[in-house]
């Protein structure tokens, strides 16, 4: 799945062909994902221009008010999406369900898995329900440990599952998880409520540290995820524990060890994270 740096790169790849263009219309091929695109679509979206393309956790949102009539765009890549730039008379493959028109060219959703969202919001952004209540961002200046620990330090669940509760951290998700405790020293089975304030200092750093390395190496390009140009990511070439059971360890050499959290594998080194 696309998760928070993917995500990033996708909008800065896409907002240079959208900010300030008029939208000329939608093409809907495949209205069932994961949510039903709206019917009325094309009548809310027609002739609006896009004044910017934002990120809230793992959703992409593009600006389309004007005129005093507040509306977003919102854009999930669910587990196997990518959003493309293409030439409004490129033909359709499999696959290919929605298009935004832009004249002479389109944006262009591909989703094999149909877990993704193609939605309207007219107002307020900030109180549409699949936004509304999202954690903080883990890439901005406010998000620090002593945040992190105020939202963490009274559950019982492991930290690894809180990292990756969307309502307290958007957008952080498995692999990003898997990496961040490795680098910050952390055993994933470790329960929130035990660690101190300092080791959520340590984890805060080690969060930011990892997404901003993903993004400089193009994130991760696994299954179908491809930037918005067709290139890929090569982070993966990076990771430290995650899909790297019985492999030694970058730091240490002990075996790599991999265990099931919250129907999601959890790969962890038990010298180094303790």
């Amino acid at each position: 799945m696309p998760e928070l740096p993917e995500v990033e790169i996708t909008r800065r790849g896409i907002e240079p062909h959208l900010a300030g263009r008029i939208i000329t219309g939608v093409r809907v091929r495949e209205r069932r994902l994961r949510w039903p695109i709206p019917l009325n679509l094309a009548a809310r979206v027609t002739g609006r221009r896009i004044a910017r393309v934002a990120r809230r956790g793992k959703y992409i949102l593009i600006d389309c008010s004007a005129n005093e009539r507040a509306g977003w765009l919102i854009l999930h890549l669910g587990m196997s999406g990518s959003l493309r730039i293409m030439d409004a008379g490129t033909e359709a493959e499999r696959h290919e369900h929605f298009d935004l028109l832009l004249g002479k060219r389109l944006l262009r959703l591909r989703d094999p898995r149909r877990f993704g969202a193609v939605l309207w919001q007219g107002g307020d952004i900030g109180r549409h329900p699949l936004l509304a209540d999202l954690g903080a961002e883990p890439l901005e200046d406010a998000f620090t440990g002593r945040v992190l620990h105020a939202a963490a330090r009274t559950r019982k669940a492991a930290i690894k599952l809180v990292l990756m509760n969307a309502s307290i951290v958007a957008g952080v998700g498995n692999i990003y998880a898997n990496e961040s405790l490795f680098h910050a020293r952390i055993n994933p089975r470790a329960p929130a409520l035990r660690l101190s304030l300092a080791r959520y200092e340590t984890l805060a750093a080690a969060i930011k540290s990892t997404l901003k390395q993903a993004l400089a190496a193009g994130g991760s390009s696994l299954r179908d995820f491809v930037h918005s140009d067709g290139s890929s990511g090569y982070f993966q070439q990076q990771y430290y524990v995650y899909g790297r059971a019985g492999l030694p360890c970058r730091v240490c050499g002990t075996p790599i060890r991999a265990l099931r959290q919250g129907q999601r594998s959890t790969f962890y080194c038990p010298a180094c994270q303790k």
